[in-house]
């Protein structure tokens, strides 16, 4: 199992929800937990994909209740932090998907790619280096690439989280 951040678009056109759709599903075929912002649009479809695929989805929801969160969701949780909680969906992946978007996908970019996680980009998803980052922009021309391409830097940043970290007093 590995985790994996997905970050898109509330409003997408029809190509991009079909994209995160589609990537929910090879996500849970690969026993990936699915984090995102758990509301419309890109949320919505990674979760529907994920659910049809018999996989995990955590919704980190921007207010207080359950409500808020779209109906495909595995675990919702109510943050109440409003768009803080784009630092959260970030966190809880190991690794990056982002479709689409606007303001809020570009600043959960910038916060994955600061921490060093790796950012795979489907669709039509806009990058401007804004100088030098820890992680990594990578474009994927299908949702298959990107999901192998997710598993693969998930376990390199495991690796090298674990690598760098002292658990010992």
């Amino acid at each position: 199992m590995f985790n994996v951040s997905v970050i898109g678009g509330s409003h997408p056109d029809q190509k991009h929800y079909d994209l995160a759709y589609e990537t929910g599903k090879l996500l849970a075929r690969e026993k990936a937990i699915v984090v995102c912002g758990g509301l419309t649009g890109v949320m919505e479809a990674i979760a529907k994909g994920v659910k049809e695929g018999g996989g995990i989805s955590v919704g980190l929801l921007p207010g207080e209740t359950v409500k808020q969160g779209n109906d495909f969701l595995t675990v919702k949780i109510p943050t109440g932090i409003g768009f803080a909680r784009n630092f959260l969906v970030i966190r809880g992946g190991e690794v990056v998907i982002a479709i689409d978007g606007a303001s809020g996908t570009m600043s959960e970019m910038y916060f994955a790619l600061s921490s060093g996680r790796t950012v795979l980009a489907l669709g039509d998803v806009l990058y401007e280096n804004a100088g030098h980052q820890n992680g990594h922009f990578i474009r994927c021309s299908d949702p298959e690439e990107a999901v192998a391409k997710a598993k693969k830097h998930a376990a390199e940043f495991r690796k090298n989280f674990i690598s760098e970290t002292n658990f010992e007093g």
